[in-house]
Parts: C-alpha cells; sequence; structure tokens
C-alpha cells in the first residue's frame, strides 16, 4: 500500500506528467547510450573501472555506508563498508578480460560468430536492504556492455542512490563518458512513476519485494526478477560443528540479516545437537525459552506477518520491541528459537531479515530433508541451502532432489551464495531462483544478462544423419519392423 505521502504525490502527478517525466529521462539515456554504443572494449572497462572506483574509494564508501543506516535505519555501517568493498572489487575481478562488445566467440567448424551487443536502456528497482552494493552491481553490469541504466530506488534507500549516481558522475565526468549513461528517478519515486520507467525500457531488473518483481514481470518490458529468499541449512552429524558454528554466526549476523542469504533456519542432526548449540551459544548465540519464544513472536510476526519494525535490527533493539529482559539475550549476536512444524501456523520458519535463527532437531538426513523440503514448500523455493558436512552423497542429494539454485558447501552462506573469492559463483547481489521460484533464469544476476547476442551463420559441410542412425537402437529395441 502507497503510504499516505506517496498516495498525495500520486493524487498531484496527473498520468501525463508521470510520462513526461520518464520519457525525458529515458530519451536522454538512449541519446547517451547511442554514443556509448560504439565505445571499443578498452574504453568500456575504462567506464566500468571508473563507476567501480566510484563506490569503492574509502571515503565514498565510508559516506555511503553512514547514508545508508542513517536514513534506512537497516543493518550496520562497517558491515556495509566490507559489502560495498568486497561486492564491488569481486565484480570487478569477475569482468576483468571479460569481452563485452564485437566478437566474443567463433566457431569455425560449426559456421557460427557470436557478436555481443547492448540492450540498450535498462531500468533497475533496488532495495533499501542494500542501497549502495546493489545498483552499484547493476550500474557496472550495465555499463560492461554498453547499455545505460536508470535507478528505482526505494524511498528510504533514496538518498544513498543519489549519493551514489553523484560519485559516479564525478567519475564518468573524468573518463570523458556521457553522465546521462546513469540516472534515478526524481524525488519522490511512486509506484507509478516505476511502473512507467519499466514500460519504457528495454530490460528491466528488479531485486527487493516480491511486489515489485511481479511488477517487472508483468510491465510487458524483458525482465530479470529474483525470488524470496529463507535460506535453511544442514548440520549432519558428518559435520566440523564448531567450524559449522561459526561460520553460520558470521553469516547470520552480518549487516544485521540484511541479506536473502543470511541463513533463517539450521536443522541439526540429532547426534550433534547439543554440541553445535554449545558451538553456536559460544559464538554469541542465545537460545530462548518457550515463554521468551512466544513474546518474540508477537512482536515479530502480528497478525503472522513479519514486522518492518525488526528488518535488520540489533538484537537489543529487538529485545526491547519484544519486551525480552534477561542480560543474555541482550548482549547475544543473535536469539535462537526451537521449531518443531514449518508453515504459516509456525512463522519463525519463514524469511526473518534480523539476527534471529530457527534452530530444527532431525534424527538423521533423511529427517532433516523431509523439515528442509517443508521449510521450502512454505517460502523461498528456488533460492538457495547449504549444508556443513563431510559426507558427499548428502551434498549430492540435495543438488539431485532440493528445488533450489544454489547448494552451498561448508561456507558461510550469506558470504558464499552471492560469490565469493573462495568459490566459483559470480559476485552478484541478486539470485535467479528459476521456475521454482517464479524467475526467468537461475544464475546469480551477471554481465551476460545486460548483453544480446547476434549470431552470424555462415554454411557447412552437411550433417544430416540416416534415419536409421537415429532410431536403429529404439527399433531394435522395441521389435519395431522399418
Amino acid at each position: 500500500m502507497a503510504s499516505t505521502t506517496e498516495a498525495m504525490t500520486q493524487a498531484a502527478r496527473p498520468p501525463d506528467a508521470t510520462q513526461a517525466v520518464i520519457q525525458a529521462l529515458v530519451r536522454r539515456a538512449r541519446e547517451a547510450q547511442q554514443r556509448y554504443a560504439t565505445y571499443s572494449q578498452e574504453a568500456l572497462d575504462e567506464v566500468v573501472a571508473a563507476a567501480g572506483w566510484a563506490i569503492m574509494e574509502p571515503a565514498r564508501n565510508r559516506e555511503l555506508a553512514e547514508t545508508a543506516v542513517r536514513d534506512t535505519g537497516l543493518g550496520k555501517v562497517a558491515d556495509k563498508i566490507d559489502k560495498n568493498h568486497r561486492k564491488t572489487l569481486g565484480l570487478l575481478r569477475d569482468l576483468r578480460g571479460a569481452a563485452s562488445t564485437g566478437v566474443i566467440n567463433e566457431y569455425p567448424e560449426r559456421g557460427l560468430v557470436e557478436i555481443a551487443r547492448p540492450v540498450g536502456v535498462v531500468a533497475a528497482v533496488v532495495p533499501s536492504t542494500n542501497p549502495g552494493a546493489t545498483p552499484a552491481n547493476n550500474i557496472i553490469n550495465a555499463l560492461k556492455c554498453g547499455n545505460a541504466i536508470i535507478l528505482s530506488p526505494s524511498p528510504k534507500g533514496y538518498s544513498t542512490c543519489a549519493k551514489l549516481l553523484e560519485f559516479i558522475h564525478t567519475e564518468l565526468d573524468r573518463v570523458g563518458a556521457p553522465r546521462d549513461l546513469v540516472q534515478m528517478l526524481p524525488q519522490p519515486v511512486t509506484k507509478a512513476l516505476s511502473q512507467a520507467l519499466m514500460r519504457e525500457a528495454d530490460l528491466v531488473v528488479v531485486t527487493g519485494s516480491q511486489a515489485n518483481v511481479r511488477a517487472g514481470y508483468s510491465s510487458g518490458t524483458p525482465a530479470l526478477g529474483v525470488g524470496a529468499g529463507n535460506v535453511a541449512v544442514i548440520v549432519d552429524d558428518s559435520a566440523d560443528c564448531e567450524s559449522a558454528a561459526a561460520k553460520i554466526m558470521r553469516s547470520k549476523v552480518f549487516d544485521n540479516a540484511t541479506s536473502c542469504s543470511s541463513e533463517n533456519s539450521v536443522i541439526i542432526h540429532d547426534e550433534v545437537y547439543q554440541r553445535t548449540i554449545s558451538a553456536l551459544t559460544r559464538e554469541g548465540g542465545a537460545l530462548l525459552t518457550a515463554d521468551e519464544k512466544a513474546a518474540l513472536q508477537a512482536a515479530m510476526f502480528p497478525d503472522g506477518k513479519l514486522s518492518s519494525a525488526v528488518t535488520a535490527q540489533s538484537v537489543e533493539r529487538i529485545c526491547e520491541l519484544a519486551g525480552l529482559g534477561r542480560p543474555e539475550l541482550r548482549h547475544a549476536r543473535c536469539l535462537m528459537v526451537e521449531e518443531a512444524g514449518a508453515g504459516p501456523d509456525y512463522p519463525f520458519s519463514g524469511e526473518k531479515l534480523s539476527p534471529v535463527l530457527t534452530v530444527y532437531r532431525a534424527r538423521d538426513f533423511d529427517h532433516a530433508f523431509e523439515i528442509m523440503r517443508s521449510i521450502y514448500d512454505y517460502m523461498g523455493d528456488g533460492h538457495s541451502c547449504g549444508i556443513h558436512t563431510s559426507d558427499a552423497l548428502h551434498v549430492e542429494r540435495l543438488g539431485h532432489e532440493m528445488t533450489v539454485c544454489r547448494v552451498i558447501v561448508n561456507q558461510a552462506h550469506a558470504i558464499a551464495n552471492g560469490g565469493s573469492f573462495d568459490n566459483g559463483l559470480p559476485f552478484s547481489l541478486s539470485m535467479g531462483c528459476g521456475t521454482w521460484g517464479g524467475n526467468s533464469f537461475s544464475e546469480n544476476l551477471n554481465y551476460r544478462h545486460f548483453m544480446n547476442v547476434t549470431r552470424i551463420v555462415r554454411p557447412i559441410p552437411p550433417n544430416e544423419p540416416s534415419v536409421e542412425e537415429v532410431f536403429g537402437d529404439y527399433w531394435q529395441k522395441h521389435g519395431i519392423k522399418h
């Protein structure tokens, strides 16, 4: 539902005025992009470096992080500085040497030549949880492939996006690239304005609420939207429990769990349950009593839905909201609640976007698999899951049977899932969830999603099989006469 201010703004700005605003932005973007489309690979890569330095320069990075926490009320300054730096550095590593214009592949034996071409003008809807790192990621990927981009930030994240664009424009000036390659919607950003932008763009990229993702897919413009997160991880009886606990806690509390890849539930085998709980406690977790859990549930899930009042807040603040006075809780890094079921009647089985971890106890791996399956049947299908184990068969089963696009093995999930320097995933803040999550793609969003590919097709010697070659084995197996 639109806020009162937004509703008034929408009423004050008639449809024709909204359309005029968008058409002016898109016209400027197209003019800049037509010039930019002629850039060589070397020139594109210089612009990419410029955009990367705009967010990674330490003083700017700190200012962006401080602005984000101050104006959104979400997360931690130190963690946002780390995220802005690490995610951007990793993305720039991925893009080094990557061909994104002109001929990118030649297959003489197939008579094919592949040529990278821009998609045009990208509309990027970005969330308040990562108002610096996510738009920077989208901007850099779009620029890598010769595109212009227009951001639609959340109201809370507007000031951070505006500051980021100020820094990027300074760097674009330095390298002589058009400022209009990177623009954003004017304040206040309304639903009508964002939807009009999506209709006028050539590609829509949406990271954030499922309402925004659905709007992107229904805009009539090709769209890349992400699914809901609700990560569950298994700690089986072969795991290094202490290592698992350290990684889970590091990931869970990072930036007060703003990441969709943060662990929401941990499913622990009975044989190592107490050992893992003890290890999690040593890492700063605090297990709630039944009464404390009930009080926390009432505060976090009024009317059964997650309250925005707890999103990305500190444990101390959440304890205040829930009336939890036990000192061990207020000084903890993470609150832990034991649960036995999943679904609407068990709200702790869903995504919590806060330093609150749900703990399940499983008899064995089959039972752990069943619990995980029930969690994803409720929320988070398609996104990702994790496991701490030494058993390769357990990993393989998750990969072959769990309806997720990523299985993270023996790693801090939120750190690893969006790409890490010690795994092979592309650095990204937007994770495709495939058809399981209602998405059109199942990869980490990366630069290849921001390009078109033209194929030159030349004739080659014919390669036509006979009917007998194709059906011979089938005929013989089934006794078919021909």
